[in-house]
């Protein structure tokens, strides 16, 4: 029933995701669905916890900038290749249970990436303090921004290009908590 959901939402988008076409697609009577989520929300909720229980880890490039850039280039690479994502961004404005789970998955997401931030600490291309979810925030955020709010084409020079101020601005200190900084 989680791949009808996400199938239906790419072809038709939220407004037109209702419980009974997930039924259909699913191949199952209604009340199957309604028994395991009582709206969208849910059901949307579930198809985002599922998206986050991959083993996916971040690479090891051997540089900061190098790890920000590979980073970059698996987001920009996810956001161009499944439109569910997309989809399930937008949902999350919609429903607030999918907005909890969009949060879950983020929080996992930065929680993982943190020993990018970690391994640049110990090699000393950044200073002891730096806060590795606003780093990552700063990192991905333009790539989150073209592909998602502008809905722009892909532009991979923009990861690299945020990859590289934030790595130069964190080995500045910049995000250092409580320093003046992050």
């Amino acid at each position: 029933m989680l791949v009808a959901a996400r199938e239906l939402l790419v072809e038709r988008g939220y407004d037109e995701l209702t419980m009974d076409a997930v039924a259909e697609r699913a191949g199952v009577h209604r009340t199957t669905v309604y028994r395991r989520w009582r709206d969208v929300g849910g059901l949307l909720a579930d198809v985002l916890d599922v998206a986050g229980g991959d083993d996916w880890r971040p690479p090891d490039t051997g540089t900061l900038e190098g790890d920000l850039v590979a980073v970059n280039a698996e987001v920009e690479a996810a956001l161009s290749a499944e439109a569910v994502i997309a989809a399930l961004i937008a949902a999350s404005f919609r429903s607030q249970e999918a907005a909890g789970a969009l949060r879950r998955f983020w929080e996992e997401r930065y929680a993982r990436c943190a020993v990018v931030v970690e391994r640049a600490v110990r090699r000393g291309e950044c200073p002891e303090g730096t806060c590795a979810r606003r780093v990552l925030v700063a990192a991905t955020a333009p790539v989150y921004q073209q592909r998602v709010l502008v809905r722009g084409g892909a532009d991979p020079e923009l990861g690299r290009q945020a990859a590289r101020s934030v790595a130069l601005g964190a080995a500045g200190g910049l995000f250092v908590t409580g320093a003046g900084g992050g």
